[in-house]
């Protein structure tokens, strides 16, 4: 049997080594990255696109597991394509109309305002996320059909909120490998 594949899809500059998704990928088998032209200038459309190369390359329906602007990106790619995944890991999900989303970032909004019915769906989030509010993300992971996980006061949920390698969330990615 094959090693169900996780796909990660990083937000704006990409996840660096001490982000958990770098982390993830070089201590786990089967994890890979959408790979994208440009990092530091997202286009929606175009990063949508790499996407679903990424997802249309793999032996089976993957694990997507986003962060930030990542997140945008699948929902996007959810609500455009009927390409079948596995699950999906919302991690972090930025607002587009928010003070503090990137200003080179362009066509993320408006985002989709439901998902078609599909895979299982987690949305975490963090009560202190600069690119987010808690309100936000209740918003969004009831629009998408995502079980909403608060894990308290954690910044941005990356290299900077001390995760680490973040046993937690690889464990429910763990989990789904094993469905």
């Amino acid at each position: 049997m094959t090693t169900r594949p996780v796909l990660l899809i990083p937000g704006i500059y990409n996840s660096g080594p001490t982000h958990w998704q770098s982390l993830w990928q070089t201590r786990h088998a089967g994890v890979t990255r959408v790979e994208q032209a440009d990092w530091d200038h997202p286009v929606c459309d175009t990063w949508v696109r790499a996407l679903d190369d990424a997802i249309t390359a793999l032996p089976q329906p993957p694990i997507l597991v986003a962060h930030s602007l990542g997140c945008l990106v699948a929902v996007h790619w959810a609500a455009r394509h009927r390409r079948s995944v596995h699950a999906l890991l919302l991690v972090a999900v930025p607002d587009p109309e928010g003070p503090n989303f990137p200003a080179d970032a362009h066509g993320f909004a408006p985002l989709p305002g439901t998902l078609p019915a599909g895979p299982r769906r987690v949305l975490m989030s963090s009560t202190t996320d600069p690119y987010s509010t808690p309100g936000f993300s209740a918003q969004c992971a009831s629009a998408w059909n995502a079980e909403p996980v608060v894990l308290g006061a954690r910044g941005h949920l990356n290299a900077d909120s001390g995760l680490g390698d973040w046993p937690e969330g690889w464990a429910l990615v763990e989990r789904w490998r094993g469905e």
